[in-house]
């Protein structure tokens, strides 16, 4: 019998250049369980505390509807939104929350240690992403994220996720930073150029990674990208894994 795959989520944090957009990706370990060695977006699965929060309306931002998601895959409950933010902070340093101004959140010279503090307490599982928007006075702006792709691990596959992906504009006053504890590297890249080093066998990539960063590259700009997102329905990609030539190789099934 599969194993049942695990929700999760992940976030596709981007920017605008005068080469045109740039995703943010981190290095998994090569200590790491799942995919070692391989640039990936930060993401993980969620937790019930992720679903806890999106129910406490004073926490999170509500989420209008969109022809990507018009079941309601990544409606507010689910977890999934607060999940994909919470592992973008633990894995990027970038926390998408708006202040009690309503502005999005600056972390300047006064507040680093602080939210290092935070970052460190999560990573240790001593501290909660509740306590953080508490004491900080901050709502999770849930609604910056875009569904953009839904992905679930193969069923032949030991370790399976069940994977909802977001597009997300980076904010101006805050640094992209790896973690340096499941992650080895950190990089803002164009699409295109990450798929040209795969393509030299220099940046190691998932199947899915590779398909999104496809899409990814034939947007000019940030915003070009996240008003397709919101305008285009988002399919469960399911890819399988099939042995040929005496090695197992993932393929999708049309």
């Amino acid at each position: 019998m599969p194993v049942q795959p695990r929700p999760s989520a992940a976030v596709m944090l981007l920017r605008d250049t005068q080469r045109g957009p740039e995703v943010f990706m981190v290095r998994r370990s090569t200590r790491s369980a799942f995919m070692p060695d391989v640039y990936v977006f930060p993401g993980g699965v969620v937790m019930e505390e992720d679903r806890a929060i999106e129910v406490e309306l004073q926490l999170c931002l509500s989420v209008a509807e969109t022809a990507a998601d018009p079941e309601g895959r990544t409606r507010l409950g689910n977890g999934l939104r607060v999940a994909a933010l919470r592992e973008l902070f633990e894995e990027a340093n970038v926390l998408l929350a708006y202040t009690t101004d309503q502005k999005m959140l600056a972390v300047d010279g006064q507040t680093l240690a602080r939210f290092a503090s935070y970052r460190h307490l999560l990573h240790q599982q001593q501290g909660s992403m509740k306590e953080l928007l508490t004491n900080e006075q901050l709502v999770l702006a849930t609604e910056q994220l875009h569904y953009f792709s839904h992905w679930i691990t193969p069923e032949a596959s030991p370790r399976r996720y069940d994977t909802h992906f977001f597009l997300a504009k980076a904010p101006g006053a805050q640094e992209a930073i790896y973690d340096q504890l499941e992650t080895s590297d950190g990089i803002w890249v164009a699409p295109g150029e990450a798929l040209k080093r795969y393509e030299a066998g220099t940046f190691n990539l998932a199947f899915p990674t590779i398909y999104q960063l496809r899409e990814l590259e034939v947007f000019p700009t940030v915003q070009a990208a996240l008003v397709a997102a919101d305008q285009h329905y988002v399919k469960t990609q399911r890819p399988v894994m099939v042995e040929k030539d005496g090695q197992t190789q993932i393929i999708m099934p049309e």
